[in-house]
């Protein structure tokens, strides 16, 4: 479904992804793992092409010079020049990190703003397959965003990105600063929208723990550099790699 080579990401002299090769095949749940400043949110904003609008917002302020080199391949096409707009029409949706929901808006409002690129009948559907998958929405969906708690926002910036009709979703660290009960519940989540939507993920995480259990294929970065992968067996029968990253 998606295959990137050889991608490099510099932010003026830094180098934020030096040489990263990843895939993620149809149907396929991937892990990203690897600790703060890994290049984890990089590799996504590359990956959906919202790095290309970070660039452009960057020459206008007159800020840091922003240089993205490699090749991503999607559904066999070369998407490395598309927009993120063009890229989100095709179904690469990212939910980013620390959720960022629309704090003013109602649960309602927000997952409406989510169904943009839906049709009419898609939207209806998804809202009441999100409404399905998080109950406690259902029953916030007049609560403004900004007065939901943390797991409820990732619920929300999660059911979010369901409505913007996903091939390809990617979740950048939809753990982080949650309880490890709400954890569980994301986690058994995003199984079943993979099992249940028939859809791809990729999901990054510092901790590969919680995951783990519902990755098929993952990948380590280390500096800005992927410095192992393969399957979640080889991964947890490595024993640094389970002292690193699982806490085993």
């Amino acid at each position: 479904m998606l295959k990137a080579s050889s991608l490099m990401v510099f932010y003026e002299n830094m180098l934020a992804l030096n040489n990263v090769s990843i895939r993620c095949e149809n149907q396929q749940i991937v892990g990203v793992f690897g600790a703060n400043s890994a290049g984890k949110s990089t590799l996504m904003y590359t990956l959906s092409g919202i790095m290309e609008d970070i660039k452009k917002k960057e020459v206008m302020a007159g800020g840091e010079r922003i240089t993205v080199m490699g090749e991503i391949e999607y559904l066999g096409q070369d998407i490395m020049g598309l927009k993120p707009s063009r890229r989100a029409k095709a179904g690469i949706i990212l939910c980013p990190e620390r959720r960022r929901i629309f704090k003013e808006s109602s649960v309602l409002e927000n997952l409406k703003i989510g169904g943009y690129l839906a049709s009419p009948a898609q939207a209806k559907t998804t809202l009441e397959y999100v409404f399905t998958l998080f109950p406690a929405l259902k029953n916030l969906s007049k609560r403004v965003g900004g007065f939901l708690s943390g797991g409820e926002q990732q619920m929300l910036a999660i059911g979010r990105a369901l409505m913007a009709q996903p091939k390809l979703l990617f979740l950048d660290e939809p753990l982080l600063g949650l309880s490890p009960l709400i954890q569980a519940t994301l986690v058994r989540a995003t199984k079943v929208i993979r099992d249940e939507q028939k859809i791809s993920l990729i999901v990054t995480e510092q901790y590969a723990r919680p995951v783990l259990p519902i990755v098929d294929f993952a990948f380590i970065l280390e500096n800005g550099a992927a410095v192992l992968e393969g399957t979640r067996e080889e991964l947890m029968d490595n024993p640094d790699i389970r002292s690193a990253y699982f806490g085993i």
